[in-house]
């Protein structure tokens, strides 16, 4: 077993506790999954110790993952991080590696594009973000890099969202572009 391989498995303690957070905020957000059990979800997550390593990466960053739906087709639980603001351990970061590397000052130490990587995640899309928006007010004082199409990535730009004013907005700026109030927000099948 290589080292990748030992570091996306965790210990029976923190599976454990990771359970009880993921359960706990389940029960309290039941309007994000009507019709859902936890049993079942449960259940799934204990027969992928790979997608518990990656739901335990969104939550150490803060992203409070939670199951929005079921995709009736595949039979895959839908996860996305569910914080009220963008995730606080996924700020200040470009959008993606070539975003970082263009930056001639002031360097951040990593981009979004990269982190969802090394957590087997996705950035949400703005479709999946605005969907996201319909189970409650999320990003009303920061933002959310969202997945570009590669048409906009291609000229220089990323996308970005937010909530203010009662409205969800999707905006641009460019990918060298970094805040300290602007994060991503993943999505995890299981």
């Amino acid at each position: 077993m290589s080292n990748v391989e030992t570091k996306k498995e965790l210990s029976r303690e923190q599976r454990e506790e990771l359970l009880k957070s993921l359960k706990a905020r389940f029960e309290k957000n039941m309007n994000r999954h009507k019709g859902l059990e936890w049993a079942k979800v449960q259940a799934k997550l204990e027969a992928s110790t790979e997608k518990l390593w990656s739901l335990s990466g969104m939550e150490r960053t803060g992203g409070e993952p939670d199951v929005i739906g079921l995709d009736k087709k595949t039979g895959e639980y839908i996860f996305y991080d569910c914080s009220a603001e963008t995730p606080r351990g996924r700020r200040n970061v470009c959008y993606d590696r070539a975003g970082q590397e263009a930056r001639k000052a002031f360097k951040p130490e990593d981009n979004a594009i990269d982190m969802a990587a090394t957590m087997s995640i996705e950035l949400l899309t703005e479709e999946q973000y605005r969907g996201l928006q319909k189970l409650g007010n999320f990003d009303t004082k920061t933002s959310s890099w969202l997945k570009t199409p590669i048409s906009i990535r291609n000229l220089g730009g990323a996308l970005f969202a937010d909530r203010r004013y009662g409205n969800v907005f999707v905006y641009h700026n460019s990918a060298p572009s970094y805040y300290a109030a602007r994060a991503f927000r993943g999505s995890l099948r299981v």
